[in-house]
């Protein structure tokens, strides 16, 4: 299935005006980086979250989010938001904010 084309212009809206973000095809679908470090990114219709142990066992706890998992081993402190917890502006930047807020910690790639 291939990724979400909406969601990920979404996601460009969202990050355009930000120099330090670039964009690359992985997992089969594509994500945002943010110094090199992976931030955020559009798999099949979900968005996939890069968060702190902290913050990603917070944010699993929460409606529409599971961890990710795609090969059969979860990533560790990686988060699958599914489409009903996207569905507003206001929850796409929200996710964008705590991923950033941990990636922004990590040394530039």
């Amino acid at each position: 299935m291939p990724y979400s084309q909406i969601l990920a212009g979404r996601m460009r809206d969202l990050v355009m005006r930000n120099r330090d973000i670039t964009e690359k095809k992985m997992f089969g679908g594509v994500v945002f980086l943010l110094h090199g470090n992976l931030l955020v990114g559009v798999w099949k219709d979900s968005l996939v979250v890069r968060l702190g142990a902290d913050e990603a066992a917070v944010a699993l706890e929460e409606p529409h989010v599971r961890p990710f998992d795609i090969t059969g081993k979860p990533m560790k402190n990686w988060c699958l938001v599914e489409p009903e917890g996207i569905e507003e502006d206001r929850q796409l930047k929200d996710w964008l904010r705590r991923a950033q807020q941990f990636v922004e910690t990590l040394p530039p790639k």
